[in-house]
């Protein structure tokens, strides 16, 4: 898995006791107890089958991946306005 592109997959479940039963898939990174969902990353070029092996069991509500590698991050108009900038000098 070292240096290969990772991808997130959110997973919504029946009952959190499921959830151990996700780190074969990949590494948990987050778990929510209040809303039941999962997050973990996984390799991106298993993401698709993951995803249908996830939703073929029946403790998963539902599994969403994540757009984060698809989405440009690097913005080019990214200039500061003068008047902001002066502000953050000051500290305010």
């Amino acid at each position: 898995m070292l240096g290969s592109k990772r991808q997130g997959v959110a997973v919504w479940l029946t009952s959190l006791k499921f959830a151990r039963q996700l780190r074969r898939f990949g590494n948990v990174h987050y778990v929510s107890k209040k809303m039941k969902y999962v997050v973990f990353y996984c390799d991106q070029e298993k993401v698709e089958e993951t995803i249908k092996k996830l939703q073929s069991f029946p403790f998963v509500r539902d599994v969403k991946p994540s757009m984060r590698p698809f989405i440009e991050t690097e913005f080019q108009n990214a200039k500061p306005d003068k008047a902001k900038e002066y502000d953050y000098k000051m500290g305010i």
